[in-house]
């Protein structure tokens, strides 16, 4: 990180009475927590003291939002402070709030956005705000500040998500695109059923298209029977919920492949193939070319593979599977 000029900052003591906590222009935290702070200060009192800038006839919190929380939950009525100089500029201050947290932890996906917005009011082109970025030690990648600028607009559930590692940066933006309503729906079903991003995005793409399919929103496809009375029954876990929402899905959104592959899984369980014989069916059951693999250590084996073979070409469900090409004839697809 680029160091920061240093500026002249006087310890004075400040009624706490006199400290705006309503003015956020600099908060960068997303913590407001505080109970982790107590002991401490009550311990050790305020090791490293809150900065504050004069406006008015009040001060602004730069940074130490936490520790003003902490002192006014303990009933102290003035702490010690560093005051900045009223004439220090917005800007200036906004880069020592930043610094000031990114030096105490790494800052999260939130505060890092909530960064770029505050910093973008001084910025006129990306180019701009990569650079000031730069000085803050932010990321100046331009498309990561694209993909993360916004995400403390988003709705606090969301970002909860965000903070709470239910969904990744890459989801967020996806969700991003829909409406409020909708994505916090969404982001509340995958910290309910705890589901890795794949099947977060498979999920978020069966929805989409079921919507646009039969004309409906994705809150309806939501608010399915079917897709609640699975999110609703107390008997299974989250990892059998998350696979049958899904296997409600492809069904719903594919309901030509899916029965196609039901009557295929019918059939080649009556055939009871072993680990030796493999019969694997057209991709999405699309064509006509079927793929049969055979595993065996010997000619020995392979001869009586061959014997095995041949029963199996003889089964009414091998006929049924090969020669019966669409079984179920209704195109929704």
């Amino acid at each position: 990180m680029a160091p920061l000029p240093i500026q002249p900052a006087q310890y004075q003591t400040v009624p706490l009475t006199r400290i705006n906590l309503q003015n956020d222009d600099f908060r960068i935290t997303t913590c407001e927590d505080v109970e982790d702070l107590l002991a401490s200060i009550q311990h050790a009192g305020l090791i490293s003291p809150p900065l504050l800038i004069k406006q008015s006839s009040a001060y602004t919190i730069v940074s130490g939002f936490r520790r003003v929380a902490a002192c006014r939950k303990l009933g102290w009525s003035e702490i010690i402070a560093r005051i900045l100089e009223p004439e220090f500029n917005h800007l200036a201050c906004l880069r020592l709030a930043i610094a000031d947290n990114a030096l105490q932890r790494p800052l999260n996906l939130i505060e890092t956005s909530r960064a770029f917005q505050k910093l973008s009011s001084f910025s006129g082109s990306l180019k701009q705000l990569a650079e000031t970025a730069s000085k803050c030690g932010l990321p100046t990648n331009h498309s990561i500040i694209n993909k993360i600028k916004g995400l403390c607009r988003l709705p606090l559930p969301l970002q909860n998500s965000i903070l709470n590692d239910t969904i990744s940066l890459s989801m967020a933006n996806e969700l991003a695109m829909l409406e409020p309503d909708t994505a916090v729906d969404l982001a509340r079903l995958f910290e309910q059923l705890n589901l890795s991003l794949n099947k977060q995005r498979e999920i978020v793409t069966l929805i989409g298209e079921i919507a646009r399919r039969e004309d409906i929103s994705i809150r309806q496809v939501l608010a399915f029977e079917a897709f609640q009375h699975i999110l609703t029954d107390g008997d299974l876990d989250r990892g059998q919920k998350g696979r049958k929402i899904r296997s409600f899905l492809r069904q719903r959104r594919f309901p030509r492949i899916v029965k196609a592959e039901q009557y295929y899984n019918t059939h080649i369980k009556k055939l009871k193939l072993n680990h030796e014989i493999k019969l694997i069916p057209p991709k999405e059951f699309e064509g006509t070319t079927y793929t049969l693999n055979l595993n065996f250590t010997s000619l020995t084996h392979l001869k009586t593979i061959q014997s095995m073979l041949d029963e199996i070409l003889q089964h009414a469900s091998f006929k049924k599977i090969v020669e019966d090409k669409d079984p179920h004839s209704d195109k929704g697809d």
